[in-house]
């Protein structure tokens, strides 16, 4: 089994960047409400964002010796993506693994286990997404393999896709689909800028919306 796997397909920083324009909420929405990884995976400062293409993991319970593998050998702009099995009750990266991040120019990490000393990390500012914040210790025992699928809040990500994340949460892009799923985006965008100027117009929900229709057709009743 080989245990270290390059990345097969890496994303252009042009595919990259035009999906780093849009908000999490926004991308989920614009394809087809698809690729949001669970509301319990957040980030340990709500001023963090992430985007980049997502360098899998895979890691035991309680174990990161992984997880210090796919820093070694990560490349600058990567996210770190850990599937250790939902296990929150164990601070597999802290403040010294955030020091080595920060240094080769990693982009952030997500992970479904726990994370410690949150304030020194919120102090450095590299983006930690994680599943919980706890001061247990881990083992580095386990060899399982980077870059492959893994499943992680529920979604699939596969080596190369594009993880977007800010304080509402997470995003997962197929690589292939980037360029379109900006284009979804950008549109969502522009259309939710012509509702708020419809609001400051005076217009009501109702008709910004187009809700009168559904309404009737259900049956709506208002007092009065």
């Amino acid at each position: 089994m080989t245990h270290i796997k390059k990345m097969p397909i890496r994303p252009s920083a042009a595919e990259v960047d035009a999906v780093a324009k849009f908000s999490p909420a926004t991308i989920h929405e614009a394809q087809g409400r698809r690729g949001a990884l669970s509301s319990r995976i957040k980030p340990v400062d709500y001023r963090m964002k992430l985007c980049g293409p997502a360098f899998t993991v895979r890691c035991a319970p309680r174990d990161n010796i992984m997880l210090q593998l796919a820093i070694n050998y990560a490349q600058p702009g990567d996210i770190i993506v850990v599937s250790a099995g939902e296990y929150e009750e164990a601070g597999s990266f802290g403040d010294v693994l955030a020091n080595a991040c920060l240094a080769k120019g990693i982009g952030g990490l997500v992970t479904d286990s726990g994370v410690r000393d949150t304030m020194q990390l919120r102090e450095l500012g590299f983006p930690v997404f994680s599943l919980s914040v706890c001061i247990k210790g881990t083992v580095k025992e386990t060899l399982t393999a980077t870059n492959d699928a893994i499943i992680i809040g529920g979604e699939v990500v596969h080596p190369g896709d594009i993880i977007v994340g800010d304080a509402d949460g997470l995003v997962v892009v197929r690589r292939e689909e980037a360029f379109e799923v900006a284009k979804l985006s950008q549109a969502r965008e522009d259309a939710e800028a012509e509702y708020i100027a419809a609001y400051k117009a005076g217009k009501s929900v109702i008709e910004v919306s187009n809700l009168e229709p559904v309404l009737k057709a259900k049956g709506l009743l208002v007092e009065g």
